[in-house]
């Protein structure tokens, strides 16, 4: 490296962010995700054998995703290059690709290639990728937000190992956020600081786990005082953080996981879960539609009989909203969701018809008894149909002793909880009654 690079370097490092001066020259000063890159765990041992081939890193922002791929470039002795799928097209890719060719055909040394946000990648440049990557002369790190089972070619996964990175724990955060104060090259050590604990708690809290907000937040309240000594209060990050920027894409992985635990929360009656999932999907501005249609879909799926004013209350909220439009159908949604949430639960109904269709499928398809048979019609005496039917209303309590079937059958099968002890009760009885043998009034 000349004095001109040299004094290139230093000019870009004095102008970067904290976080980008912070992050670690050697893979042992890397933070976090120890579950895949600790001492003995899979990425671990994939570069102390020298084995590594394509990854794809899938975790949320600022968890160390671009960190880690310059990293690898460095343990692996190979050359750095990196693409933004957001900028990126099939020509520079393709150049890439080429000089990392000519590279293992003159030197022998491989290119590590990064990809960010590889999931914006339409499936013709994922496929340019394939070839390169099959045959070994580029180490693909693909970096995204988006799972890579949904949003990148079955192809290119199945030639990559996928490694899940999760945001940052408070701790680590701590550990990074002390190490930015300490450090007097990179960070502000030469600078007289106190941090109040609990201004560290609020950044460790506020940043979601996410490393660059956090060096973000504590660069911009530093930065943006002038006191020497400088003591750093929650004050003071509190009006360093930003608003939220919630995480939440309404047609991706994160909407399923959200409508997922969503659901499962009302099933498992917990209230005040019910309510987080809600207002997380709410805050990530999630389809109210979407939201009042899976509330009426578990009236019925998870609550049932057990509680009949479940799915007309469902119904309600869904026809409120579509009236009142938000913020102030938050309310409906929220009545909605605690009472199901708190209402007994049955499954006995949905557990029924999928019982009973899967007879249809796969059973002999049972012909209509002749006597439950159309009689409405002429010329469907001379065929028998509707002979020796029982009228239901001229029975002894409204139930008619006959066959209605043809087989014996019993699909539904109530629960002890809530309304369904009721009706388990009469089931019972209407069950008996509909076996015996005997005679009631014909009728139309």
């Amino acid at each position: 490296m000349s004095l001109f690079d040299a004094a290139e370097e230093r000019n870009r490092e004095r102008v970067a962010p904290l976080a980008a001066r912070m992050r670690p020259r050697r893979l042992e000063e890397f933070v976090g995700q120890t579950h895949f890159l600790g001492e003995g765990k899979l990425l671990w041992r994939l570069l102390k054998s020298d084995r590594l081939g394509s990854v794809l890193f899938y975790g949320p922002p600022g968890s160390g995703k671009t960190t880690l791929a310059y990293l690898l470039a460095s343990e692996t002795r190979s050359t750095f290059r990196q693409i933004s799928a957001v900028a990126g097209g099939v020509k520079e890719l393709r150049e890439v690709l080429s000089e990392a060719a000519d590279r293992v055909a003159t030197t022998g040394n491989r290119t590590l290639l990064f990809v960010d946000e590889i999931h914006r990648f339409n499936r013709t440049q994922q496929d340019v990728l394939l070839p390169d990557v099959e045959n070994g002369t580029v180490i693909l790190v693909g970096a995204t937000t988006q799972n890579p089972f949904f949003a990148i070619n079955s192809a290119l996964v199945s030639r990559s190992r996928i490694f899940e990175f999760q945001p940052l724990g408070r701790e680590e955060i701590k550990q990074l956020l002390f190490a930015a104060l300490a450090d007097p090259e990179k960070g502000f050590g030469k600078r007289e600081i106190t941090v109040q604990p609990d201004a560290v708690d609020f950044l460790t809290e506020a940043c979601d786990g996410d490393a660059r907000r956090a060096l973000g937040a504590l660069e911009i309240g530093i930065l943006s005082t002038d006191e020497t000594p400088l003591v750093f209060t929650q004050q003071l990050a509190e009006e360093s953080v930003q608003k939220k920027a919630i995480e939440y894409d309404p047609s991706g992985d994160t909407h399923y996981d959200a409508a997922s635990a969503l659901i499962k929360s009302i099933r498992g009656s917990d209230p005040d879960a019910g309510l987080y999932w809600l207002a997380r999907m709410l805050e990530g501005g999630e389809d109210v539609r979407f939201l009042t249609r899976r509330l009426v879909i578990l009236a019925s799926e998870d609550v049932g009989n057990a509680d009949p004013h479940a799915l007309p209350l469902a119904v309600a909220t869904m026809q409120a909203c579509e009236f009142v439009g938000l913020p102030e159908c938050q309310l409906n949604l929220a009545q909605c969701v605690t009472y199901l949430a708190c209402a007994p639960k049955s499954n006995a109904a949905t557990v029924a018809i999928g019982e009973a269709r899967q007879d249809v499928r796969q059973s002999r398809v049972l012909p209509v008894p002749m006597h439950l048979r159309d009689k409405h019609y002429q010329g469907a005496k001379t065929l028998g149909r509707g002979e020796g039917y029982h009228y239901a209303h001229d029975a002894e309590g409204g139930i008619a002793s006959q066959d209605y079937l043809g087989v014996e059958r019993e699909y539904y099968r109530p629960v002890d909880r809530g309304f369904e002890i009721d009706i388990g009760e009469r089931l019972a009885e209407i069950r008996r009654i509909l076996r015996q043998k005997g005679s009631t009034t014909t009728a139309d």
